[in-house]
């Protein structure tokens, strides 16, 4: 199997400069990068049958939306980059979604923007940056 970076992405200027920075680390090491995208979604036990028929098909356009407005058009950009681009969209938690991501694809190395949150909601939530770079099962590099 051959070399694999995963790189968050969510359109962000500071995404972008993570992918950019990911491409050509992935070009120093022959590695393939796969661009990750996570829909932030909480799960709710408590829903009658109609509500999770509308959760279900609001769930299938936000997939579309984000294949076709993030991740076809980074991945277009990429295509004369002389790297392997994969992506992968998925549901869940940021932080630990992106962790299993880099676990499920092998990963050697994970790459992520940091977006600079200083203030309070950051010191009361964390970042994702953050939380990331504590559980990540491979090394993780942030991009400023």
């Amino acid at each position: 199997m051959s070399k694999r970076f995963v790189v968050g992405y969510d359109g962000s200027e500071e995404s972008k400069r993570a992918v950019q920075f990911a491409v050509s680390q992935a070009k120093s090491a022959g590695a393939a990068i796969v661009i990750a995208h996570v829909l932030e979604w909480s799960p709710y036990s408590f829903l009658t049958p109609e509500e999770l028929e509308e959760r279900h098909k609001r769930r299938k356009e936000e997939l579309s939306r984000a294949e076709t407005a993030l991740m076809a058009p980074i991945q277009d950009s990429l295509s004369d980059s002389g790297v392997t681009v994969e992506t992968e969209m998925r549901y869940g938690h940021v932080a630990d979604t992106l962790a299993k991501i880099a676990k499920d694809v092998g990963a050697e190395q994970m790459f992520i923007g940091r977006t600079g949150e200083s203030g309070l909601t950051a010191r009361v939530f964390g970042s994702v940056a953050g939380s990331l770079a504590q559980i990540a099962p491979v090394a993780c590099t942030i991009v400023p």
